[in-house]
C-alpha cells in the first residue's frame, strides 16, 4: 500500500488539512493518508508535548467526521520518546508495517527548511516527499535546490489547491472571540 505520512501539530485540525488530505487520495496517487499528530515539533517553540494526547483526540474526531476520506489518525508518536524527529517516525512506520511504502508529507514552508532535519537525506532519499504548495514560496526552486545536492531525492510537488488558513490564524481568531468554526474540519 502506498501511505501518505501527514505529520503535524494539527493544533486545530483545518478545512485547509482536509483538502491535502483529499487530494493525496482522490489526486496524489496515494493508498490513504496517515495523519500523525506529533507531541511536540523539535523546531518549534509554543506547543507543549503534555497536549499531545488532546491534539490526538481532536484529530481522530475530526477524522471521524468525514468517513469519506481514506485517512486513518495513527498515534504512533505519543508513545515515542522526544525528542520526535520525523526520521524515527518514519523508521517506526516501515518497522510496523514492512509491506507498506511510505511518503512524507509536508509544505513548501517545510522543505524549504528541512537541511534544519535530523537526518534529512534520509528522509529525502529512503522516504521521498509529495510537498504542496505554500504562499511565498517558490517550491521548484526550493526543489532544484535540493536536487542539486542530490540528484537522488524524491521530491514530487503536489498541484493541490491552496486553502489560505493556518492554525496559527484560526487560534489567534478564537482568542479575539470570533466564531472561527467554518475553518474548522
Amino acid at each position: 500500500m502506498n501511505v501518505a505520512v501527514y505529520s503535524g501539530s494539527f493544533n486545530p485540525l483545518h478545512i485547509g488539512h482536509m483538502a491535502i488530505m483529499r487530494y493525496l487520495t482522490e489526486k496524489g496517487g496515494f493508498d490513504c493518508v496517515y495523519l500523525i499528530v506529533s507531541p511536540k515539533n523539535p523546531l518549534k517553540e509554543g506547543i507543549s508535548s503534555a497536549t499531545g494526547r488532546e491534539r490526538y483526540e481532536a484529530a481522530r474526531e475530526a477524522v471521524g467526521r468525514h468517513p469519506e476520506l481514506k485517512v486513518r489518525t495513527d498515534d504512533i508518536e505519543l508513545d515515542m520518546p522526544e525528542p520526535h524527529y520525523t526520521i524515527r517516525t518514519l523508521e517506526a512506520l516501515k518497522n510496523r508495517e514492512p509491506d507498506n511504502s511510505f511518503t512524507l508529507i509536508m509544505g513548501a514552508d517545510n522543505l524549504a527548511g528541512i537541511r534544519r532535519w535530523r537526518e534529512y537525506r534520509r528522509i529525502l532519499k529512503e522516504f521521498g516527499c509529495a510537498v504542496y504548495p505554500r504562499k511565498g514560496y517558490d517550491l521548484k526552486q526550493i526543489q532544484e535546490d535540493l536536487t542539486a545536492e542530490d540528484p537522488g531525492y524524491r521530491i514530487d510537488i503536489l498541484e493541490a489547491e491552496m486553502v489560505d488558513i493556518s492554525s496559527s490564524a484560526i487560534r489567534e481568531g478564537t482568542a479575539r472571540g470570533e466564531d472561527m468554526s467554518a475553518w474548522l474540519m
